[in-house]
């Protein structure tokens, strides 16, 4: 095998973290089965946040699988569902007040804390999606199939 065969063929580092994130992610999603669930402002609970979640899993499970597979149409799934999800926490932040937060969880909730924690974790994603849109080089499976 020549050099530049073994470079093509060799994961990026990159690729590899960020498949070990949208794991992460993915395990995330999946052990908040049975819990609420805030989505679009409003806080689901039961049947319908089992739902949510359920679905929110089998997106992460499919990135997941887009980006270890390299999948270009994965690159563009990683974008939309990351800015969805600041959107979300926008939305949530705006919409969800820490009493109803409170009510729910049993306990007080400070509204700075939680405030400054959906900011951070929604910077970490745009953060995340800027790293994703510099490394597009390295989804070049044309596959539209991930199976």
């Amino acid at each position: 095998m020549t050099d530049a065969e073994d470079q093509e063929s060799r994961r990026p580092l990159g690729i590899t973290l960020l498949t070990g994130l949208y794991f992460f992610f993915f395990l995330l999603s999946i052990t908040t089965y049975g819990h609420p669930f805030p989505f679009l402002g409003s806080i689901y609970q039961g049947t319908s946040a089992k739902a949510l979640v359920f679905f929110d899993s089998l997106i992460c499970i499919y990135l997941l699988i887009g980006i270890f597979k390299r999948q270009e149409l994965t690159w563009y799934l990683l974008l939309c569902y990351n800015l969805f999800e600041i959107v979300n926490t926008i939305i949530n932040l705006t919409f969800i007040k820490p009493k109803e937060i409170a009510r729910i969880i049993g306990s007080s909730v400070d509204q700075g804390a939680l405030a400054i924690n959906n900011i951070a974790a929604a910077l970490a994603i745009l953060l995340l999606s800027q790293f994703i849109y510099r490394n597009r080089k390295y989804f070049n499976n044309t596959d539209r199939f991930l199976f």
